[in-house]
């Protein structure tokens, strides 16, 4: 391992905010991280960087964690066991295991970031969420050094959310994942509007995994843009989640709201997309930060903003929200 000084984090960042890392240093091995955190056992962990926002440079150690590797723990007629190490990136796993007929993720295609922060924020896309197929998450412990397992009751997922995001956070460096995929007998989830129209527009009556991914494929690129083309990390807000007196409320003052009703709740989530564009916000410029002009969700990086510019433009959105709709959008990536 090599410890280098003064590392642009530009390219390792989806928003393509330009900060450095003091120190920076990369990971290949569930070794390194032992080696590593015999000296230091304060770190700032680094991934696809596709779920953050920097808003300063790092003073901690970077550690870029880029293990590889995918492999074949068990498998029957029906199912299959997959350990996939954290530094494989997400998309590219979920078409290999299209390519191999493994089915389950096939609806969280084109979603960015590596493996490895798959559990932490529970990743979720069109009625599924990853929490419904990981088994196990692999760690290393800091204090101690060790390597620990999370089961999937143990990783305490919620939407948007776990036990990474909560009491495990700082506390561990989550090394592997592991997945159950069907192999035969697919549980497909077309109970989106949106995927259900794309299939329909191809005349696809018995889609098979590939045709649900090529359609949310598709969907996605129609709505969401390329990090690659300009910078973004996805989704910046959580869909607001609200009570049936709230929601009633809301429907009285704006009878178009569209909503998803959480029926073992009671509760109604609300598009966030929605709310940000109802507010005056979609296709918003100030400066180099912005809101995209296809999905108001979506806050991009037009080339020089920096990440404290696209962080007040997205306290300025709660802002504006609340005083409009009495709902408080809540930021799904990490501000750092």
């Amino acid at each position: 391992m090599k410890i280098e000084q003064n590392i642009s984090l530009k390219k390792y960042n989806t928003f393509g905010v330009q900060v450095y890392a003091k120190r920076f240093v990369t990971i290949h091995s569930f070794y390194d991280l032992q080696e590593l955190i015999k000296t230091e056992k304060e770190l700032f962990l680094l991934s696809g960087g596709s779920n953050m926002l920097l808003i300063k440079d790092i003073e901690k150690l970077v550690a870029f964690i880029d293990i590889k590797g995918i492999s074949i723990d068990k498998e029957d007629q029906n199912s299959v066991h997959v350990t996939v190490n954290s530094g494989e990136n997400w998309h590219e796993f979920v078409l290999w295991c299209i390519s191999q007929n493994y089915g389950g993720l096939e609806n969280l295609s084109l979603i960015p970031g590596n493996v490895g922060t798959c559990p932490i924020q529970n990743i979720g896309a069109y009625g599924v969420e990853v929490k419904e197929t990981i088994t196990r998450v692999e760690c290393l412990e800091i204090s101690s050094g060790k390597r620990v397992h999370f089961s999937n009751n143990e990783c305490d997922f919620g939407y948007r959310n776990s036990i990474f995001k909560n009491e495990a956070k700082g506390k561990n460096i989550i090394t592997s994942v592991s997945f159950q995929l069907t192999k035969s007998t697919h549980k497909l989830n077309t109970s989106y509007g949106a995927i259900e129209t794309a299939l329909q527009e191809k005349n696809i009556t018995n889609p098979t995994i590939k045709d649900i991914s090529d359609a949310v494929i598709a969907i996605r690129k129609s709505k969401l843009p390329d990090p690659k083309e300009i910078g973004n990390c996805g989704s910046f807000f959580k869909n607001p989640v609200i009570a049936t007196t709230q929601f009633y409320t809301l429907q009285k003052k704006h009878p178009t709201v569209p909503f998803y009703k959480v029926e073992t709740q009671n509760l109604y989530k609300i598009p966030a997309g929605w709310l940000i564009e109802q507010s005056g916000f979609k296709g918003m410029r100030f400066g180099d930060a912005g809101v995209h002009t296809k999905q108001a969700l979506v806050l991009v990086n037009h080339g020089n903003a920096t990440g404290l510019e696209i962080y007040q433009l997205a306290q300025k959105i709660q802002q504006t929200v609340l005083d409009k709709f009495e709902i408080f959008l809540e930021i799904e990536v990490n501000v750092i």
